[in-house]
């Protein structure tokens, strides 16, 4: 089994490690996608209209082009120790077996493109929605690379990226996506809404009472059984699992 996670927003914002190398890291075949990735960062960083052309908000903007303008140089950090926010603090990554989470999940990144927890990054900011000129669209950039280089065999994918992030890559083999719902009762018939902010602590604690329980399911249908059988309400709906929050 592996898990998709999007990065987060929130991050860590020092390193304590070596500078980059992006020989080091996890899928080597996106390497030269991260060099001209990096390169049009760089280049945007130093434009006027940088804050506007990577979406900052005016408050976040200086720290954050100077923390991209500085990415070669950088101390790093375990991608474990980089990202934050409610999804990964719902993962709760130290209360699991490290060898057993590097092994199954794996990060996607509008700079890195995909990432094991064990890979070795600076602090960054950039998300996948981003247009870099020359290249354009990062997803549409990053496509090519990833078919090349992501190949996960035949295990199941449990992918719980958001949309950008889910759009670059998709699996060849058996996957389910992950949905939240809110079920409430409504003159006596209930209705599903669907949920953003309680979605990502709720991916978050599924990602982690799966690795947890050393959950190793091959199919949907075994997914359901093994999500079910951890304490919560989930359905499968085509290539969906639906997990179901109640009032």
């Amino acid at each position: 089994m592996h898990i998709l996670l999007p990065p987060s927003e929130k991050k860590a914002t020092e390193g304590d490690g070596p500078p980059l190398d992006l020989a080091s890291l996890s899928f080597p075949g996106l390497t030269p996608a991260r060099r001209r990735v990096l390169a049009a960062l760089a280049k945007a960083c130093r434009g006027a209209d940088a804050a506007e052309v990577l979406g900052l908000p005016p408050g976040q903007a200086g720290e954050a082009l100077a923390r991209n303008r500085a990415l070669r140089k950088a101390p790093t950090l375990p991608a474990a120790r980089l990202y934050t926010g409610v999804l990964y603090d719902n993962l709760d990554l130290p209360d699991l077996d490290a060898e057993a989470a590097a092994r199954q999940i794996i990060v996607f990144s509008g700079l890195w493109g995909a990432l094991r927890l064990t890979d070795r990054v600076p602090p960054y900011r950039l998300s996948m929605g981003v247009s870099l000129p020359p290249g354009g669209g990062l997803g549409a950039s990053w496509r090519p690379a990833m078919r090349k280089a992501l190949r996960l065999d035949d295990d199941l994918v449990v992918d719980m990226r958001s949309g950008p992030y889910a759009s670059v890559w998709k699996a060849p083999g058996p996957a389910v996506s992950v949905r939240v719902f809110r079920e409430r009762l409504a003159g006596g018939v209930a209705k599903r809404t669907v949920v953003s902010h309680m979605a990502k602590a709720t991916r978050g604690r599924i990602a982690h009472d799966l690795i947890k329980a050393g959950a190793a399911p091959r199919t949907p249908e075994d997914l359901v059984k093994a999500v079910a059988g951890l304490g919560h309400t989930v359905e499968l709906n085509g290539a969906n699992l639906d997990v179901i929050l109640h009032d």
